[in-house]
Formats: structure tokens, sequence, C-alpha cells
């Protein structure tokens, strides 16, 4: 079996600066202080499969950024990584390579590259989260799963499906709304337990009473302890529901509210700044991504480990309507570390708010 690795090495650059995306910013994040995401998370891929593969697996990919610096074994060189990378970069090796399944990190700008230059051939891709945004189905849920799905794919033990290619509509976005648009189709082995599957929009106009008496509640909350700091994730249930409320947040950012006033669109050092001056209470709402349950770790990487440990993951509250609920059997975790990602799920359960007073526990999944 044939393995062809390739990497984005500037997806997800800018994640915890607050960029809604890396494409033609990778210098700017670097410039910021911004590390590689993409790379350290296929590397921890390949070492997990280097311990569950019972058997050699022929690797193949390019020196450098791309494929070479991030294989912790031995590989074969097919090319060299391009001094300066780009989405031509990406297309040149899926084109010069005829695997049996690529494996590749990045995020939904990677993968339209990567179905684009496979056109029709039928080699199927797998995903290692490793951008800004990820809402197409052929990502696995973590690296770690990444290496359990390749693995069983080889093993036989996984079929091949199709599965849908998204990514944000910018147009729509620079509108002021959140949709994603669906680009084309790839194969990739099909796993529930550990690919994530394509997002879906399910908000319906007519929960509308529903957000009101969801932001009535936070209003509650922020009545019975006035010195209380919300911090406000991504989405657009949670930009409605901020609204309702009297204030306006950003729709792909991460938001402060304390003591009458919003701060906008904070990325990982504002965040750090801001929220480590506060002593009171904290409470971090969270929506789920519709048709993937992922609550952190998919277009929140602003949260980061930091972040969330100065918050506290006993201060997350989550908040789905009932449209949403209906699909959502549990919710995924990628916060990035390990560690952490452990430490929330051996919580179990977490709360989710479905109205006014009305709160559900849902199962954190356990990979």
């Amino acid at each position: 079996m044939r393995l062809a690795i390739v990497v984005n090495p500037d997806a997800g650059l800018g994640g915890r600066l607050g960029f809604k995306g890396s494409d033609g910013r990778a210098e700017e994040a670097r410039a910021a202080g911004a590390e590689d995401r993409a790379g350290p998370r296929m590397k921890q891929c390949l070492k997990h499969l280097s311990n569950i593969a019972r058997e050699p697996i022929e690797i193949i990919a390019w020196d450098g950024r791309m494929g070479g610096d991030w294989i912790p074994g031995e590989y074969i060189s097919t090319g060299e990584t391009p001094t300066k990378t780009s989405a031509e970069s990406t297309s040149d090796f899926i084109k010069s390579h005829t695997p049996d399944i690529f494996l590749y990190a990045g995020g939904d700008g990677t993968t339209r590259d990567i179905v684009k230059a496979l056109g029709e051939s039928e080699i199927p891709i797998v995903g290692v989260p490793g951008g800004v945004k990820m809402h197409s189905g052929c990502f696995a849920t973590t690296p770690k799963a990444a290496a359990e799905v390749v693995w069983s794919f080889f093993t036989g033990d996984l079929m091949v499906a199709r599965t849908e290619v998204m990514d944000l509509d910018e147009e729509v976005y620079r509108k002021g709304e959140w949709r994603v648009k669906m680009y084309g189709e790839a194969f990739t082995p099909a796993s529930p337990r550990w690919m994530q599957g394509a997002k879906e929009q399910v908000q319906r106009e007519s929960e509308e009473e529903t957000l009101e008496s969801m932001s009535l509640h936070i209003d509650n909350l922020v009545e019975q302890n006035p010195d209380l700091m919300i911090v406000w994730g991504s989405g657009g249930t949670l930009r409605q529901i901020c609204k309702l409320s009297g204030n306006e947040s950003t729709l792909l950012g991460i938001d402060i509210q304390h003591n009458g006033k919003m701060y906008l669109d904070l990325n990982e050092k504002g965040l750090l700044e801001i929220i480590s001056q506060h002593v009171g209470s904290k409470l971090l709402l969270l929506s789920p991504m519709g048709g993937q349950g992922f609550l952190i770790g998919r277009g929140n990487l602003q949260l980061s480990p930091a972040v969330l440990r100065l918050i506290g993951i006993e201060n997350i509250l989550g908040i789905a309507t009932p449209a949403k609920l209906l699909g959502l059997n549990s919710l995924r975790i990628d916060t990035g570390d390990p560690a952490l990602d452990q430490e929330i799920r051996d919580r179990k359960y977490m709360k989710m708010l479905q109205g006014y007073r009305t709160t559900r526990v849902i199962r954190v999944a356990d990979d």
C-alpha cells in the first residue's frame, strides 16, 4: 500500500491571530508570531499511525515543509518543496502521484485545491485537520483519528464513499452571513466514528422564539451577576442571540461582553489579556457546528488551550436550537492539546442550553 503525504505549510497560521483563513496572509501571520499548525498535526498523525500499523506502509512525499519535515520515520522522496509554496504547489504534487490514498494536512482551501487537481480520479483522500476552516466531510475528527482511518482503509475495514467538499461562501460572508457552499465531491473512507462529516445548515426561521428565549436566559444571568464576563463564540446562532440581547458581535470572531461593553473579534493574545485581568465569574458560550458536532477546534482557534484553561472548562455552556439538537448525538473536541482534550472528555457530558432556563446534557465523544 502506498500512502502519499502532502502538507499545506501555511494552513492554520492565522487561527489564533483571529484571521478567518490563511490564504494570502501567511507572511503576515508568521511576522505576527504564528507557529506552524498543519505540519505538527501531520506529525502527530503519522506517529500514531506508526504505533498502530502492524505492517510497514510505503510513504511517499516531497522533502521539506510540504512533507518530509513532518514525517517521523523513513519515506520515499519524490521531489523537493518549492521555496515559496502556493495552491499550485499542492496541485503539482497531487497530479504527479498515484498512491492508494492521499493523506493531507490543511483546511477547506487545501481540500478544494486537491479535489480540483484530482479531477476525475477516484483516489481517496483523508484530511488531517490543520486549517482554520474545516467544513468538508473528508476531514478526520483529530490527527489520531486520521491515522486510524488510514490504517483501517489499508486493512480493508473501511469502504470508500463520496463526501461533500465545502467551504465558506465568501461573497455571502461579506454581506454579514455565514453560509457554507458545496464546491464538489471527493472519495474518502467512510467512518462515522473517525470522520467528521460535512457541515450542515440547520437554522430555521421558525426558531426565532427559541432564540429570543435563550437571549433572555443570558440576559438574566448578567442581571443576577453584573460582573459576569461572557465570551461569545463564533457562528450565526450566537450572533443572533447576542443581537437579541442588544449587542453586536462578530460572525466568525470571538468577542467578550463585560460591564456593558463589547470587545470584538479578539485574537488569542487579546483574549488572554482581557480575561486574565478579570477575577470574577466567566462564561464561554459555544454553538456546535451543525452536522459535525464540533464545539471546539473548528473555526474558533482563537480559543487556544491557554485561553480555555484561563476561562475554565467548567465555565463552558453550549447553545443549540432544537433543529440542531436533532442531529447531535455527541460533542466533539479538538483543542490541539491532547491533555486538555482528555480532561474535557473525562467529564463525559457537557451542558447545552436549548431554551429559557432549559438545558440538557450531551455526551462528549471520546475520540
